[in-house]
């Protein structure tokens, strides 16, 4: 059996050091698990879904990338090639 009152000083820095590096482990660990549950992780990428094509040409048209026209003209023939033809907004 081992007794403490018998180890050297290295035997304690080791074993300082062997607790520190557990410490730390179980630190990052539990970080990491944070981090993914904050942001949804990568089991909730099924849940996410890419925008259409009309969201995304409305996401150019709000940030300025293209003008009211470019927006409408283009907006118009996306509606033409689905087939959901609503005529102008």
């Amino acid at each position: 059996m081992f007794v403490y009152d018998h180890m050297n000083g290295w035997g304690w820095a080791l074993m300082s050091l062997g607790w520190l590096v557990l410490l730390v482990l179980v630190g990052l660990a539990v970080a990491v698990l944070l981090r993914r549950t904050a942001d949804g992780g990568p089991g909730r990428a099924a849940d996410r879904r890419d925008p259409s094509p009309r969201e995304l040409l409305a996401e150019r048209y709000a940030r300025g990338e293209i003008d009211d026209e470019e927006y409408r003209r283009r907006l118009q023939v996306l509606e033409q090639a689905t087939g959901h033809w609503q005529g102008s907004q």
